[in-house]
């Protein structure tokens, strides 16, 4: 069961009006869910869009910001809780902390950078926790082909690539991570021979 959803999303709007309404989308759901969102913290973008969502239909969204970023990302003034941190290290692994499961809407290298932290980190047990991408308007489409490559090419075992899932429906996606069991890794369960 998911009691709280970490969010990685751009602080971006992106170039569709698709973008921010999927994640208006996704915080308006979480909340009727009563499932609490953790995200970066910002008001701009679509981190914005997805607090905001939440927030207007009565759910608890917590912030975590590196002091670098908190006016460059312009910190969300009305969240539920605002955690401001010394590192991007310390956000992610706070934002960690706080979730029970992860899901990625569209962004930039951030959104990147963060969902293969967290997918690595399942792939080495460091947590068995969903990850799931918001795949709106077929935005990863190319990194989902990219990601079965690397599988085909046996760079990420099946059982691995079976740790990201992706849906373009938010409600949906959100239902599948609810629900999710995550496989167990086997990356470090034997040697290849030589």
């Amino acid at each position: 069961m998911i009691k709280r959803l970490c969010v990685f999303c751009g602080s971006s709007s992106g170039a569709k009006p698709e973008y921010v309404a999927a994640a208006t989308a996704a915080g308006t759901y979480l909340a009727k869910k009563g499932i609490g969102l953790v995200y970066g913290g910002g008001r701009v973008g679509l981190m914005g869009a997805v607090a905001d969502a939440a927030l207007a239909a009565g759910g608890e969204v917590l912030g975590v910001i590196p002091q670098a970023l908190f006016e460059k990302e312009i910190a969300h003034p009305g969240l539920t809780q605002l955690c401001v941190v010394g590192s991007m290290h310390e956000r992610k692994a706070h934002m960690a902390d706080l979730s029970d499961a992860f899901m990625a809407l569209p962004g930039g290298f951030g959104t990147f950078e963060e969902l293969f932290e967290v997918i690595t980190w399942s792939q080495l047990g460091v947590h068995r926790k969903a990850f799931g991408l918001l795949n709106t308007l077929g935005f990863y489409e190319q990194l989902l082909a990219f990601c079965d490559t690397a599988m085909n090419e046996k760079f990420i075992n099946p059982v691995d690539r079976q740790l990201v899932l992706a849906n373009a429906d938010p409600e949906k996606l959100i239902d599948i991570l609810s629900v999710h069991e995550v496989p167990t890794s086997t990356k470090w369960l034997k040697v290849a021979e030589t």
